[in-house]
């Protein structure tokens, strides 16, 4: 074993065959990794979610492996010259630890910050909670997934009593004769899943999909509804209001299922289709006919993802969607349902094991006094001295190093500088800082500001646990170890935690505490979870190997799991399901004579993310080489820009250039460029950091900007 990372292979397969998972997206799908004297390549393999498809990340995943910019060594920067320097381990951990000492000695135990990433495993994400506070004793964790699910996430759990993404298999989305796919573009954020969405229309499936741009999921839709960005909820309060006059409320399902109802009906009472349509756009008759479609239509899906969560009444908007669902009678009736496609490759996961601000494992809340008691008797440590819940991840970027805020962070799977929205601001805040750490596989841009980077193992090169969108527990399989050089994130939280001990026998136990083993990791993340919402008590690898996966929760490793939940009953106390009155309001930044066009970002098929792997390798830079900004023609004939032009956008917070890309498959108040980028390109120098005061999801799909050739 190397630093935790290196097991024995799998039976049946050779010393150099691994069959595993993508590195990317929360699809998850299987592929088989093969070694020979030519490199390491990527197979197909059969597997419930992908059966066998992968898109070009997932094709071209192994070529990061060896990629010459990977780092090898330890860097650690010169103050002298404020360059980064090849360190030893011994260094660069001694330099890091006398950063937090000195740190949290001037300035009390809050002063050092942990931000983590929904790419993480269950097993570091796991790790990492437990570092932060009985390692560093710091109540200030929180991680990039708040970037990514927060909003559907506080939505699911105020209505079921739990926050699972799909609460049903994936493959029930071949069957639905009736999806609604609201701020979805599955075709380029996650392409095998496409498979699903055929199957569902060639078994004569109705697709309706809501979204402001023509995208390629849009164009296979039987109905696309294009409102303006911002006014997801108005549209769903109106379809409910139209489900509501016409007679299709599942009312026996509301009365022996559900509470709050009429406060509900009362809400949506104001929202007439005509009303909805002058807000956003989408037309009075195809209103109706989604409501007809979805109140007709047996077995019906309702999906939400990223374009109606990611805004400042995102929680709100998921709200609203699951009233429609819940109204109509769908979670937990075989084949149909509300979900949330998860974006991150564990962001379900990353979420559930506490990574979050305000989260224990297994998906507890950090001050609810008998969660506190529960994990801290696995900890081993008194449950008043775990600290109480953090800030959300926007707002501790925006804190670190001001005034009472954190002065040192450790970062891990994360590129805040890209990801972060109003990232000029939040780049200035990690340059404000006394200590920057950074652990990766690459020289991000947001290590290259580091006084510390910590190179770090790929997913190739350890064990592990993931869990999908819908909450399968997979295997991901080590093929190889890490090169000479290379810890892993497990071996560095071990190695720090030994460090930070005040003597040797402190030490010694501290490294016993933070195993790099991640199979001892993942057994104590099975006690620390059980009898949580989030319950991985009886999923073991061995279960997982023989199942293909193991859907949580799952109590006990003799019992069954639970592939569909709201069978029988909600998460909630009384076992029925919640509505929430919501109610439309404007967008946190509205447009005016100085800014009058709206912005909105979103992903390109070859990329992914911040771009820190994907914009690295070859074929997929070579079809999306840069940043874009996408524009209607007759938005572009106004301001005399021509294709490929460079323009300029401009907000109240900063501004990208990138080239202009002429599309009719755009509304023409509205300009769109992705956020994967860097430099001049930053789509994130330009959105909004207002955020929803419940999920602390920032306002990314929608701000004021002018546009102008540069």
């Amino acid at each position: 074993m190397t630093d935790g990372a290196w097991s024995a292979t799998p039976p049946g397969l050779t010393p150099r065959e691994v069959a595993t998972h993508c590195p990317y997206c929360a699809l998850q799908c299987g592929m088989t990794l093969r070694e020979d004297d030519a490199g390491v390549t990527v197979h197909p393999r059969q597997f419930p979610t992908n059966r066998g498809g992968l898109c070009q990340k997932g094709w071209t995943a192994a070529e990061l492996l060896d990629h010459p910019q990977r780092l090898t060594t330890p860097l650690v920067r010169d103050p002298a010259t404020d360059t980064l320097h090849p360190a030893s381990w011994d260094t660069a951990l001694d330099r890091v630890v006398a950063g937090i000492r000195a740190v949290q000695d001037d300035a009390g135990r809050d002063a050092v910050a942990v931000f983590g990433g929904g790419g993480l495993t269950n097993e570091k994400a796991y790790a990492l909670g437990k570092f932060a506070r009985i390692g560093l004793r710091t109540r200030h964790i929180d991680y990039n997934g708040r970037f990514c699910m927060s909003s559907a996430a506080a939505a699911g759990m105020r209505a079921f009593g739990i926050d699972r993404g799909l609460p049903f298999p994936l493959a029930d989305l071949g069957q639905a004769d009736t999806l609604l796919l609201v701020g979805a573009n599955p075709a380029e954020t996650m392409p095998p899943l496409v498979r699903w969405l055929t199957e569902q229309r060639r078994n004569g499936g109705q697709l309706i999909v809501v979204d402001p741009r023509v995208t390629a999921t849009a164009r296979q839709a039987d109905l696309h509804l294009q409102p303006l960005p911002g006014t997801d909820l108005a549209v769903a309060n109106a379809l409910l209001h139209i489900a509501l006059t016409e007679g299709w409320v599942d009312r026996a399902y509301v009365a022996d299922r559900t509470t709050g109802f009429d406060a509900v009906r009362r809400g949506v009472a104001a929202w007439w289709p005509a009303r909805a349509e002058q807000l956003s756009g989408v037309p009075v008759a195809d209103l109706e006919a989604t409501a007809r479609t979805l109140g007709t239509g047996g077995r019906v899906i309702i999906l939400t993802a990223r374009g109606a969560e990611q805004h400042a009444k995102g929680v709100d908007t998921v709200s609203a969607y699951v009233n429609l669902a819940l109204a109509l009678g769908l979670p937990g009736r075989a084949g149909s349902g509300y979900g949330c496609l998860t974006g991150q490759g564990n962001g379900q996961g990353g979420r559930e094991h506490g990574q979050k601000a305000d989260q224990l494992p297994g998906y507890r809340k950090i001050d609810d006094p008998a969660a506190r008691e529960h994990v801290a008797g696995v900890w081993g440590v008194p449950a008043d001295e775990l600290p109480g819940p953090g800030v959300p991840a926007y707002q501790l970027l925006d804190s670190l190093g001001t005034p009472g805020g954190p002065r040192a962070l450790l970062v891990f799977g994360s590129n805040p500088v890209v990801s972060a929205p109003r990232a000029a601001r939040i780049e200035g805040r990690l340059r404000d800082l006394d200590l920057l750490v950074v652990a990766d596989l690459l020289l991000s841009e947001t290590a290259a500001l580091a006084d510390v980077v910590l190179p770090t193992a790929q997913w190739a090169e350890e064990d592990g646990t993931m869990t999908n969108l819908e909450g399968r527990v997979l295997r991901r399989r080590a093929l190889r170890p890490p090169p000479p050089g290379v810890r892993t994130d497990l071996a560095i939280i071990s190695d720090l935690a030994a460090r930070l001990a005040t003597d040797d026998t402190a030490a010694a136990d501290a490294a016993a505490r933070f195993p790099a083993d991640p199979s001892t990791v993942f057994a104590e993340l099975r006690r620390a979870s059980a009898g949580g919402a989030a319950d991985y008590a009886g999923i073991s690898w061995d279960r997982i190997d023989a199942d293909d996966g193991v859907y949580w929760p799952c109590p006990t490793e003799d019992g069954p799991d639970t592939p569909r939940l709201f069978a029988d009953r909600f998460a909630t106390p009384d076992g029925r399901a919640r509505f929430h009155p919501v109610d439309h309001r404007p967008a946190a930044e509205e447009v005016c004579a100085t800014y009058p066009l709206h912005f909105t970002t979103g992903r390109v098929l070859a990329q992914y993310q911040s771009g820190t792997q994907t914009r690295r390798v070859a074929a997929l830079r070579r079809a999306a080489p840069e940043a874009f900004v996408e524009l209607h023609p007759d938005l572009a004939a106004r301001l005399g820009i021509d294709d490929g032009d460079p323009v300029r956008v401009t907000s109240r917070r900063g501004e990208l250039c990138a080239p202009a890309r002429l599309s009719a498959g755009i509304r023409p108040d509205t300009v769109f460029a992705p956020f994967h980028y860097a430099g001049a390109g930053r789509a994130n120098s330009v959105t909004n950091d207002a955020v929803d005061p419940i999920s602390g999801m920032p306002e990314f799909k929608i701000c004021a900007v002018r546009v102008e050739k540069a």
